[in-house]
C-alpha cells in the first residue's frame, strides 16, 4: 500500500465510524513531500463531515498576571523565572465585561477570564469572577468561560451557577512527558481538573502546546488522552519561546510540521472543536490560513496571555478570503 493510499484508507475508516489508533496516526504523521497535503486534504474532509466547515474565534482576558507557584518551563508568568512580564492582581469586573463586549464587537464567540496561578482564590477572587461572569451573561451575548486553574467540582458548581458554561483547563503535553516540564503539580491533578467540571455539566476545553521538545509519539499519547477524557473543545498551542523561560532557546517549529499536528488531531479526535491557539503567528508564519485547510475549526482572535496575537480584523479577513462562514463558539482556549 503506498503512502497516498494509506492516508486515503485511514480517513475512510474514520469517516465510517471508526477510530485509528497510535501506531496509524504515527504513520500518518511521518507523512512528507507533497503526501501532506493529501494528509491535510483529508482531514479537512473529515472536519467537514463531522463538525462542518464554519470556524469558530474566541477572545481571553489576562485578567490575574505573574507570579504563579508552578515551574511550567515554557511560562513567562511562573514565578521560577525572570522574564519581566507584567505583574497584577485580579482586574475590577467592570473592566472583564468591557473587555467581553469588544470581544463580541471581533466576532468572538466565546470570551475566556484567565487568571495565572495553581488555583483561584475561593473567597474575594471567585466572588468577582461570579459576579463578572454573571454580568457578561445578562450584559452580553458572548459566551463566558474561565480558566482558573486547578478546581475541585464545588467551585466548578459555583462558576456554573452563576453563568458559565465552558471550563478552560490545559494538560499541556502526554503524560509521559509531563515531568519534564513542570514539578510542581502531577499530571493527575489537571486530569482530576477536567474530570471535575465534566462531573457538574460543564463543556470542558482542554489541550495544550507543541514544540516543548516532546517526540511526535508523546504527541498522540497527548491526543489519546483527549479522547479519553471526551473534553469538547481542543487548542493547539505551539510555542513561542520567552527569554528568561526555560525554554528561552527552543526552536520554532516549521508550518509543514504544525499542519500535520493539526491534521493528525482531525483523525484522531475528527468530532471535536480544535482551536489553533498561541504561537500561530511564529510558528504558521505565511501558513496560517492553512490551519483551516489542515482541519482545524477554530481560532483565537485579538492577544494572548503574555503576547501580542493577530488584530481581529486580519483573522475576520483571512476567513472572507477562505469564503468561510464564523459561528459561535462553545470553547476557549488558553
Amino acid at each position: 500500500m503506498t503512502i497516498r493510499t494509506y492516508i486515503q484508507a485511514m480517513a475512510e475508516k474514520v469517516l465510517s465510524g471508526g477510530t485509528i489508533d497510535a501506531s496509524e496516526a504515527l504513520k500518518l504523521s511521518g507523512v512528507s513531500g507533497s503526501d501532506r497535503f493529501l494528509l491535510f486534504a483529508e482531514a479537512a474532509r473529515i472536519r467537514d463531515h463531522f463538525v462542518g466547515s464554519a470556524v469558530f474565534l474566541c477572545s481571553i482576558i489576562n485578567a490575574k498576571s505573574g507570579r504563579c507557584a508552578e515551574n511550567c518551563a515554557f511560562c513567562a508568568q511562573s514565578a521560577h523565572h525572570d522574564t519581566g512580564v507584567m505583574v497584577y492582581p485580579l482586574v475590577d469586573e467592570d473592566e472583564m465585561v468591557r473587555c467581553a463586549a469588544l470581544a463580541e464587537e471581533n466576532g468572538a464567540g466565546c470570551y475566556g477570564i484567565v487568571t495565572s496561578g495553581t488555583s483561584i482564590n475561593k473567597s474575594d477572587e471567585l466572588d468577582r469572577v461570579c459576579r463578572t461572569v454573571s454580568r457578561i451573561k445578562s450584559e452580553t451575548g458572548i459566551s463566558p468561560s474561565c480558566s482558573l486553574g486547578i478546581l475541585d467540582e464545588e467551585t466548578a458548581l459555583r462558576l456554573k451557577n452563576a453563568g458559565m458554561e465552558t471550563y478552560h483547563h490545559n494538560i499541556e503535553t502526554a503524560r509521559s512527558f509531563f515531568p519534564q516540564i513542570c514539578t510542581t503539580h502531577d499530571y493527575e491533578d489537571d486530569v482530576a481538573t477536567i474530570r471535575a467540571a465534566k462531573a457538574v455539566g460543564l463543556r470542558v476545553c482542554c489541550g495544550g502546546i507543541f514544540g516543548l521538545g516532546e517526540s511526535f509519539a508523546q504527541r498522540i499519547e497527548m491526543a489519546e488522552t483527549l479522547r479519553e477524557l471526551d473534553v469538547d473543545s481542543i487548542p493547539l498551542n505551539f510555542l513561542n519561546p520567552v527569554a528568561g523561560t526555560r525554554l528561552e532557546n527552543a526552536d520554532n517549529l516549521t508550518p509543514l510540521e504544525c499542519l500535520t499536528i493539526i491534521s493528525v488531531y482531525r483523525f484522531v479526535l475528527p468530532g471535536k472543536r480544535l482551536s489553533v491557539c498561541g504561537g500561530r503567528e511564529k510558528n504558521l508564519r505565511e501558513l496560517q490560513s492553512w490551519m483551516f485547510l489542515a482541519g482545524a475549526n477554530g481560532t483565537m482572535t485579538g492577544n494572548y496571555l503574555t503576547t501580542p496575537g493577530r488584530p481581529p480584523e486580519l483573522d475576520r479577513q483571512m476567513m472572507k478570503d477562505l469564503e468561510i462562514p464564523v459561528e459561535g463558539c462553545c470553547g476557549v482556549d488558553n
